[in-house]
């Protein structure tokens, strides 16, 4: 296979190779002699030796999508679901983050294969229904898009006219993307309003969040992202991509590892890994720890390790806003089992102070400091889902009892906690 050029905010920064089913990674020399030169990952440190193990799978396989949405975009471009590489050589030109990867240079000039092919209501319709059986409309012609996890989801770019219409668009090429769309599964009825009340929940209570709200498109109920990776454009109508890696890639574990249970991370190499990285670790563990509290009381089993991230800008790394909220109790034959481990709670319903207690000591956390914001999160919780204009529409009224009941109870827990 050809070898994939790795760009970096437009720039060249290094060579991605196929050897015998094994991917190579090479930072060029020229990225290496920049002063202001950058690692693609705090697994892939800037040396000018090339990088041939786990770790170039890790970060570059952690683009790509998974579970059954892979399985079907391989199917769909007739390669194999393991092979990373050609995935990545057949939809790699517009990745989370600020990473392109592209087929060689013509004269060393980065490509100009960018553009948008607008769509009239009828084909945002029409391409919504097809989402299911063709993920990311991988295998279009002008469309090499990624994006991890296992939701049908697409890349779109959203322009609003001067009339106050949103118009949409595909991003062809590496033209960058402005939101991402995860249309409804049938299987799930009613995720949409429920991922838009639980982030609109988080962010009622003060917490950093990706800004998300619920359209009907055709018949098909979407949650529609606006992308915290890209600095929206400005008057020069430019989208610039903001560089960034989950957790997982910045831990070295691979998508398919991203339940502790399966030999994922926890949450206290989740909170190390937050002091040794992160530019402003108070701050950054103060968010973690808002964003487990509000997973365990909000109901939500499923936040792994691929549904955190940092952000780079610069010499800057901060934790992302939040993304990916859902009350997965609304689902009765969803697993319970927490992604990660509070203490040594192991399921969501036997949460409790205690179990936090414990994380402190595994986490080298403070137990009045955490505990005095758990409380503070539950209550505000309480305030908001009690204050009919504070959240969206959710007409699954047991979402929103269930996770009354959980402030409540944690709270009530809480106040018999000694120490």
């Amino acid at each position: 296979m050809n070898p994939l050029i790795v760009h970096l905010h437009g720039r060249r920064v290094g060579v991605l190779e196929d050897d015998d089913r094994r991917m190579v990674f090479r930072y060029d020399a020229a990225w290496l002699a920049d002063v202001g030169a950058l690692p693609l990952s705090r697994q892939l440190p800037l040396q000018s030796e090339p990088f041939e193990d786990q770790r170039v799978n890790v970060f570059f396989g952690g683009l790509l999508p998974e579970a059954d949405a892979r399985d079907q975009i391989a199917r769909n471009l007739g390669i194999s679901a393991n092979n990373d590489f050609a995935m990545l050589e057949r939809i790699g030109g517009e990745c989370a983050g600020a990473i392109a990867l592209l087929f060689e240079e013509q004269m060393g000039v980065f490509p100009s294969i960018s553009g948008l092919r607008w769509l009239s209501e009828g084909d945002a319709a029409e391409v919504m229904k097809q989402l299911p059986q063709r993920p990311l409309l991988a295998g279009d012609d002008g469309l090499r898009l990624s994006l991890a996890g296992a939701q049908v989801k697409l890349p779109v770019v959203l322009e609003t006219t001067a009339s106050g219409v949103i118009r949409m668009a595909l991003p062809l090429g590496n033209t960058p993307s402005t939101h991402i769309i995860k249309p409804e599964p049938q299987r799930f009825p009613g995720l949409a309003e429920n991922e838009a009340w639980c982030m609109a929940l988080a962010r009622h209570i003060g917490m950093n969040t990706a800004d998300v709200w619920v359209e009907k498109i055709g018949d098909v109920p979407c949650l529609i992202a606006k992308r915290y990776d890209r600095l929206h454009p400005t008057s020069d109508g430019v989208v610039q991509r903001l560089h960034q890696e989950d957790f997982c890639q910045a831990l070295g574990y691979p998508s398919s590892r991203k339940y502790q249970q399966e030999g994922g991370p926890s949450l206290r190499e989740c909170f190390q890994l937050i002091r040794d990285w992160s530019t402003t670790p108070v701050l950054d563990i103060r968010h973690m720890l808002d964003a487990v509290i509000f997973a365990v009381v909000s109901g939500n089993a499923d936040a792994h390790g691929k549904n955190h991230s940092f952000l780079y800008a610069g010499e800057t790394r901060r934790m992302a806003p939040l993304y990916d909220q859902v009350c997965t109790m609304a689902w009765p034959e969803l697993s319970s089992t927490l992604s990660m481990k509070v203490g040594s709670a192991t399921r969501l319903e036997e949460v409790s102070p205690e179990h936090f207690k414990q994380l402190c000591d595994q986490a080298k956390l403070g137990w009045p400091m955490v505990r005095a914001r758990v409380g503070e999160v539950c209550q505000k919780m309480l305030d908001a889902i009690s204050d009919p204009l504070a959240l969206p529409e959710l007409r699954n009224d047991s979402i929103r009892h269930a996770v009354t009941r959980r402030a409540e109870r944690m709270l009530k827990l809480l106040a018999k906690t000694k120490g």
